[in-house]
């Protein structure tokens, strides 16, 4: 998972700590009522230095964004992208006061939450206003992509069997048994996997044919949908591309073989420059994902600059609100997501303490409660991933928790596509996931008509069961052998999602 820091140092302005605390996001983790508070993080937003907000309407419809949109304006804001689909609408303001004057100007309690996304001004500039760039009020309309150019379906078991070089080194794919599951059904191209990340190397020899660059996008123009041609390639990160080549690189007698060769992939670009993936860029992401059909998301990120995103902190609430409707809105469209759980070898359901957050300015030593979550893997409605090693063993950086870790895969030492057309090889649970999402996606071209909560059911029963061992840091296994905090169900099973009814 990925995650920068800067040394900006932020407070909250006190024009805007009453407003804030009045405000509640909708639809996040309750905390138990005999849990202490989570420490506050205020974020100043001083006159003058423009900030991005999510703005959540009341009620997801497009009438009640409208009436978001002119609250935003309203208080001398900009709206940078709205979200009638959703009730999300992000915008860009220097008023230090904006977040209570959107809810005191916004008509007949039309606004639900409203919540700055960072702890430092924003980097990327404002866009035009919305209405002053032709098509870009809202979400587009649904399209009909064309997917997968350029991809062929394998003929035969004999052409799948022939070796790519890099195969030797894939002991992932021979642990998930994805090796074997290639050769039944090596993935549907009408199957479109989303990489929610830094972009995808589509020159890459492995990858050339394997992503639908009509239905890419970028996110990081202040979470505004980017579709030029070159926005969704990467710029100054080679991770997209990695866990690209895990999901689906080409069984093509080059380099590495994916575990869904047969599939599509579409770049999501989430991540900027600095490499941060601030919230308006993961809201653009899923949305995107379930406007542009995608039948599977992968997730290898936290979404910054909080590790734990606490409901009772208005801000961050409001912030972990406007993901959790994108997600939920991509789910309804049939998308199912896997997301790495992280490498901070912490338990995710016993941890009270992070000291990481803000990273994107000063971090704080924080108290944590059960409302606080580490998004987008502890959202409902995702396969939450950790990792193995090649022994089997949880990787010792790995997030684990009972109840908490879905699956686990493969992560430490994988060897996939790298940029300027090299592989290599990396570590973390963000390689493990790929491997989730390239299984999902077998599930999909197996099982075209399931949802996606019988994909995630079924991800989940084929599993292979493993027992509690021991790993070199972090707190120890608890659980059964059918589910316990390091494997949750077990390890991934790439040929039961082919040969299982």
């Amino acid at each position: 998972m990925m995650n920068l820091r800067t040394t900006h140092r932020a407070r909250l302005a006190a024009a805007g700590v009453a407003a804030a605390m009045a405000l509640v996001g909708l639809g996040n983790a309750a905390v138990a009522a005999d849990e202490p508070p989570s420490t506050p993080v205020p974020v100043a937003t001083p006159e003058g230095q423009t900030f991005s907000y999510v703005v959540n309407a009341k009620h997801a419809n497009p009438g009640q964004t409208r009436l978001a949109e002119r609250a935003v304006a309203a208080a001398g804001g900009v709206v940078v992208q709205s979200w009638p689909e959703i009730g999300v609408v992000v915008a860009h303001s220097a008023n230090e006061t904006f977040r209570a004057d959107v809810v005191g100007l916004a008509r007949a309690g039309s606004v639900a939450s409203v919540g700055v996304t960072r702890t430092v001004p924003v980097s990327e500039g404002t866009p035009a206003a919305v209405e002053d760039v032709p098509g870009a009020k809202g979400a587009p309309k649904e399209s009909k992509v064309t997917k997968h150019v350029g991809v062929g379906v394998v003929e035969d078991a004999a052409a799948a069997a022939v070796p790519d070089p890099g195969e030797a080194t894939q002991w992932d794919m021979a642990m998930i048994k994805a090796d074997q599951a290639i050769e039944i059904n090596p993935g549907d191209p009408e199957v479109l996997v989303g990489v929610l990340d830094s972009g995808i190397d589509a020159t890459h020899p492995d990858l050339a044919t394997q992503v639908d660059a009509a239905a890419s996008v970028n996110c990081t123009a202040a979470g505004r949908p980017d579709t030029s041609a070159t926005g969704w390639l990467p710029t100054t990160s080679d991770h997209g591309t990695h866990v690209a080549g895990t999901i689906a690189a080409a069984d093509n007698e080059v380099g590495i073989v994916g575990v869904a060769p047969g599939v599509t992939m579409a770049s999501v670009k989430v991540v900027n420059d600095d490499g941060f993936i601030y919230p308006e860029y993961a809201v653009c992401g899923f949305v995107w994902a379930g406007l542009h059909g995608m039948d599977v998301t992968n997730n290898s990120y936290y979404i910054d600059p909080f590790m734990y995103w606490c409901s009772d902190q208005p801000d961050q609430a409001a912030a972990k609100e406007a993901v959790r409707r994108a997600i939920d809105f991509s789910t309804e469209r049939g998308a199912v997501h896997a997301a790495a759980a992280g490498n901070a070898a912490t338990d995710l359901a016993t941890n009270t303490v992070d000291t990481s957050s803000p990273n994107d300015s000063t971090p704080v030593r924080r108290t944590i409660n059960s409302g606080c979550e580490d998004i987008p893997t502890e959202a409902d409605g995702v396969v939450t991933v950790s990792s193995v090693t090649s022994t089997g063993a949880l990787s010792s950086f790995s997030n684990r928790g009972l109840g908490k870790i879905d699956v686990a895969a493969p992560g430490s030492a994988i060897v996939s596509t790298e940029l300027n057309g090299t592989w290599d090889t990396k570590s973390g649970t963000s390689m493990a996931s790929p491997h989730v999402a390239g299984v999902l996606a077998l599930l999909k071209s197996t099982h075209p008509d399931w949802s996606p909560a019988q994909l995630e059911q079924a991800v989940r029963e084929q599993a292979d069961d493993r027992p509690c061992g021991t790993t070199t840091a972090g707190p120890a296994c608890v659980g059964t052998l059918e589910e316990n905090s390091f494997f949750g169900d077990g390890l991934v099973d790439a040929l039961d999602a082919v040969t299982l009814g």
